[in-house]
């Protein structure tokens, strides 16, 4: 039986990840879900606007990729986005719909009129937020979310009873919340949501630990980027018994953005060893889709979808990048949908400009014209700061190649 670090064509990570001395350290739940936010918490990007036809598009791709999840919005904010989210509720997808609420019955009454499956329950729980902004206690939140939660079940929903700033919240303040609202009106999974992404890996394991210990419930987290780890404190979550983690594709959202989908999906799935239902493949589609929509270029060095990803310029086993892509990478391009390149730069080496030449269809250059090719686009690259296109290159090798034909006729 394949080792789950390795998979013919697919991945070779570390072996180190799946010894039983580091899986002994998990408290990994049988299942992990992805609850994708990108049409409430993406559109929340500063500048990000998503028209109804942008968000049934994005909630297809989401759905082909296989999120198990998606949050198709908030129907108390505006007429387009409760057409939006029952337009996407009727589509009949593999997704389950779910809506974002305030603590108010009739945002749950727009999400039962939407045919959503579920629906997301927010709170502040976060001593800042009580303290400054809503000059609350955490009884106030207490008689504003018993009601709420009950009619939500009532009607059917899913109910995630979403305390936001949970991070930040004062520790007898979450303890009482949650004991209380077991007693008078318990929902079905509960959320830990560092909203200001200020919490470590360790910190949130240790609020899914508390909170399970309280509830007995589901734990689902939800984690800002704003000290670029979102994804890292949510897969913390899940080694603590998370059952679901929240994402954005492209990891847009306020400020620094959320939890990334695409890196969770290939976390979950390859690093973790869960057995997941994800088409990796069309992650590249997606993330195209919601760049375009969202105006939100993709960097180039972004993981699973950054275009320089599988790219090498150094000379040193560039050969490898497309015979044996694993020697050279965690992951193969084609599980993400992608492939390696090589490119030529300062760093480029002989066997960078022999490969290219290969790909052009050019042969019979003897190692005098290669070292020339490689002086000349060693040259280029330190000129213009940066990697040759396609078409500079052709013009080194023309030039090359029509110098030692004109030598040759000369004699």
């Amino acid at each position: 039986m394949t080792e789950k670090y390795l998979r013919e064509n697919q991945w070779w990570v570390s072996p180190y990840n799946f010894v039983p001395e580091v899986r002994a350290k998990l408290d990994l739940p049988q299942r992990v879900s992805i609850h994708d936010a990108t049409l409430r918490d993406g559109e929340q990007t500063p500048g990000v606007v998503f028209s109804v036809a942008d968000k049934i598009a994005i909630a297809e791709k989401l759905a082909e990729v296989g999120v198990e999840r998606i949050e198709a919005g908030m129907p108390a904010v505006s007429e387009q986005d409760f057409e939006a989210i029952k337009r996407i509720s009727k589509l009949g997808l593999k997704s389950k719909i779910y809506t974002f609420a305030r603590a108010i019955n009739a945002d749950i009454d727009k999400a039962v009129e939407c045919g959503c499956h579920g629906v997301i329950v927010e709170v502040p729980i976060g001593y800042p937020k009580l303290k400054y902004q809503f000059k609350w206690t955490w009884e106030d939140v207490l008689k504003k979310s018993v009601g709420v939660i009950n009619h939500a079940k009532s009607r059917g929903l899913h109910v995630v009873y979403f305390p936001y700033d949970t991070t930040r919240a004062r520790e007898e303040d979450l303890t009482n919340l949650l004991t209380r609202i077991m007693q008078e009106a318990p929902p079905d999974a509960i959320g830990v949501v560092d909203t200001m992404g200020c919490a470590l890996p360790v910190a949130i394991q240790h609020l899914v630990r508390l909170v399970k210990s309280l509830t007995k419930l589901p734990v689902e987290v939800h984690t800002h980027n704003d000290f670029g780890m979102a994804v890292a404190t949510e897969l913390a979550g899940v080694e603590a018994g998370a059952e679901c983690v929240h994402s954005c594709a492209n990891g847009l959202g306020e400020r620094t953005g959320n939890a990334a989908l695409e890196e969770l999906m290939v976390a979950l799935h390859v690093l973790y060893g869960y057995e997941t239902q994800y088409d990796l493949s069309k992650l590249p589609e997606l993330g195209e889709l919601v760049s375009r929509i969202s105006n939100f270029p993709i960097a180039a060095n972004k993981p699973i979808l950054g275009d320089r990803n599988f790219t090498r310029e150094s000379g040193i086993g560039v050969d490898l990048v497309v015979k044996e892509p694993l020697a050279m990478f965690g992951t193969h391009p084609a599980l993400t949908g992608r492939r390696g390149e090589v490119v030529l730069g300062k760093k480029s080496g002989k066997a960078s400009i022999t490969y290219n030449l290969e790909q052009m269809g050019i042969t019979g250059v003897d190692d005098e014209g290669v070292a020339e090719m490689l002086r000349r686009v060693k040259e280029k690259g330190i000129e213009k700061r940066g990697l040759l296109t396609a078409e500079e290159f052709k013009d080194i090798v023309d030039s090359v190649v029509g110098a030692v034909r004109n030598a040759a006729a000369r004699l």
